[in-house]
């Protein structure tokens, strides 16, 4: 896979947003993918809100394995970092994700009313493109405040949303960093959707998805495509098999890899081949381990 060189004019701005508004906010709310934490986890971020409250949002934890899940917050907890599992599409997620933030800051706002002022709480949210930052604010607002989209890059620009008198949440677009030079991050971004589809070789980055699954949840992806061999060895006939299980033939007897691209694209990143954690927190990296799969595979 070729190094990934995605930044266009539009990240430049939205690092400079960051910069300039970050003195405005009380706390950072990094809001990352749970099947991929490292992957989204943008270094420039570390340099900009260093001296930030910070909280990690495990979002989308119902398409990862619970226990990498558990692993992951006790990792940010050895960092100093308060971490949460959340599954921003879902109602009943609300209350916990309040009660972070607020337990989160409370520091400050005692620290406000020690000297009589009644302190509204502003948190900015961050994270890479897709990892469901606008889901997230809404989820919180209890009302559809934020711009929201299945691809990445739906925000553009800075938005205040106010949750309660004392909290206020700052929507901002998503950032990538300049050069993706490790090729596994750069795939698992790819894999989630963090980078936009037309942009890369879909068949490439289908193909090099169904070569990582087969190790880590082979059951689950084999009942989703019956057909498929796991001692093929390419990206490209691994989707041939793909082709051969959904019937994607052409005329002439030729597979239509462009489209079984596209549906295991959508069907990874939508939970319905297997809820499956990409990456570890115990090895240090992101590479993929068959302990990583929760048992089972996700509900259509």
């Amino acid at each position: 896979m070729h190094t990934i060189n995605w930044y266009p004019g539009h990240m430049a701005k939205a690092r400079r947003m960051l910069e300039e508004n970050v003195r405005l906010v009380d706390m950072v709310i990094e809001i990352v993918d749970a099947r991929a934490p490292l992957a989204c986890r943008n270094p420039d971020l570390e340099v900009i809100f260093k001296n930030k409250l910070r909280v990690v949002v495990l979002n989308k934890s119902d398409l990862s394995g619970k226990k990498q899940n558990k692993a992951w917050i006790e990792y940010f907890k050895k960092q100093g970092i308060t971490a949460i599992e959340l599954v921003s599409t879902s109602a009943s997620m609300r209350k916990n994700a309040v009660t972070l933030i607020e337990k989160a800051g409370k520091a400050a706002m005692e620290k406000a009313l020690s000297k009589g002022i009644h302190k509204t709480l502003r948190a900015m949210i961050v994270g890479v493109p897709n990892v469901g930052k606008s889901t997230f604010i809404n989820r919180i607002a209890g009302s559809a405040r934020a711009q929201v989209g299945d691809r990445p890059g739906v925000t553009k620009s800075k938005q205040w949303v106010k949750v309660s008198d004392y909290l206020e949440l700052l929507d901002t677009p998503g950032l990538l960093w300049g050069k993706l030079e490790d090729e596994t991050l750069a795939k698992h971004l790819a894999y989630i959707g963090s980078i936009r589809d037309d942009v890369l070789d879909i068949e490439e980055i289908a193909g090099m998805l169904l070569l990582d699954l087969i190790k880590l949840c082979p059951n689950e992806l084999k009942a989703r495509y019956k057909k498929l061999d796991e001692s093929i060895g390419t990206p490209e006939e691994m989707l041939e098999g793909v082709c051969r299980s959904r019937g994607f033939i052409l005329p002439g007897g030729l597979f239509d890899t462009e489209r079984a691209a596209r549906i295991v694209l959508d069907e990874y990143r939508g939970g319905k081949i297997a809820a499956v954690s990409l990456e570890t927190p115990d090895a240090n990296d992101a590479q993929p381990s068959e302990a990583q799969v929760k048992e089972g595979p996700a509900e259509e």
